[in-house]
């Protein structure tokens, strides 16, 4: 049996999840969607607002906050499901998981890869999160979970965009990016999404054979190679978007210091592979908790393929990926994204590993 493609969509209180899974499911697309909801306390109003003519498999986890406490039973459950459609007694296509706004995708994540009955069931194939246009900035000062959520977003919507100027938009999207740079966004009003951008994304791709990104190594806007700065260190040296102030054109983001922080490794110079080994594991060991997402296409010495590799918190996942084209530049990238990480501490460490 093929893979289930999996998605998780989250997204602070109030940001609109439920609307645009509701215009997701009456979406004439053909596909039926298992989805798994998750709310607080035994009576999910969700429920009634979805179900209505819609053929869905609803399944709702009532006992809180998908996190640590709940991922034994949402493990069960996609299990179930498996097991189910493998018997002919439920017909899906695909699977999405519904967090409660309070949630951390992390240990949500974690389930499709920590489990090996659900690793071959399932495809994690993104991290959908939502940002409420309107409230959005107060909810990033003053919650940990928003900041989280949009630090392991693959894809970030804005809802009720059409409910704010557009320069508080504009701040908002750019303090966003700011924070995941590697997440494209989307405008939307009234959970009105095309599926290209719901479903198979690939944006999240720890499983067996890694996909890489034809734009993964490509020179970002966000890095700001156009300022006219030294490094020292040169190319092996990390940036961070925005580190530069005087260049940055929208000063009213840096009244916040957001503590989801992204930062990039690049090297010209091939990496060694053991001491790499040892030095990820190092970190992850002492900041795996912090460390929300970060992937990466490394030259490793000795090899004539790119090493591709993602983690989320604790878990990593690598693989060979295709060879390096004749003539192509052999550059070692990595993207971390997280809180308050030392990002001295993982550069320097970094660039150690380079052989």
């Amino acid at each position: 049996m093929a893979l289930i493609p999996a998605t998780i969509l989250t997204g602070f209180l109030g940001s609109g999840k439920t609307t645009l899974l509701k215009r997701v499911l009456t979406e004439a697309h053909g596909q039926k969607i298992a989805v798994i909801e998750n709310e607080f306390g035994t009576e999910n109003i969700d429920n009634e607002i979805l179900v209505q003519d819609s053929k869905e498999q609803i399944i709702q986890l009532n006992n809180g906050c998908v996190c640590c406490s709940i991922r034994e039973d949402l493990r069960t459950t996609l299990a179930d499901l498996a097991e189910k459609k493998r018997k002919g007694e439920l017909q899906f296509d695909r699977v999405v998981i519904e967090t409660t706004g309070l949630a951390d995708p992390g240990p949500v994540a974690q389930t499709f890869f920590m489990d090996d009955e659900i690793a071959e069931s399932y495809l994690l194939d993104s991290i959908l999160t939502l940002v409420d246009s309107v409230h959005g900035q107060k909810q990033l000062d003053d919650r940990q979970e928003a900041r989280m959520q949009v630090g392991f977003a693959d894809q970030i919507f804005f809802s009720k965009a059409d409910l704010v100027e557009p320069a508080a938009l504009e701040a908002l999207k750019h303090r966003v990016k700011h924070m995941n740079p590697r997440a494209p966004q989307t405008a939307v009003n009234f959970g009105e999404v095309p599926l290209a951008k719901v479903f198979d994304l690939k944006g999240f791709n720890l499983n067996a054979k890694l996909d890489i990104d034809p734009d993964f190594l490509k020179p970002d806007a966000h890095d700001h190679h156009s300022h006219d700065h030294s490094h020292k260190n040169g190319p092996a040296h990390g940036e961070e978007g925005h580190v530069h102030d005087e260049h940055c054109d929208h000063p009213s983001h840096h009244a916040h210091d957001d503590d989801v922080k992204s930062f990039v490794f690049r090297a010209e110079k091939p990496l060694n592979p053991a001491k790499l080994e040892d030095f990820l594991g190092a970190i992850v060991q002492v900041y795996g908790p912090k460390m929300l997402r970060y992937k990466g296409v490394l030259h490793m010495k000795g090899s004539d393929r790119k090493v591709i590799f993602q983690g989320v918190h604790q878990l990593m996942g690598s693989d060979m990926g295709p060879r390096w084209m004749p003539g192509e530049k052999k550059i070692s990238k990595m993207v971390f994204i997280g809180i308050d990480l030392p990002q001295d501490i993982f550069l320097q460490g970094l660039e150690q590993c380079v052989a």
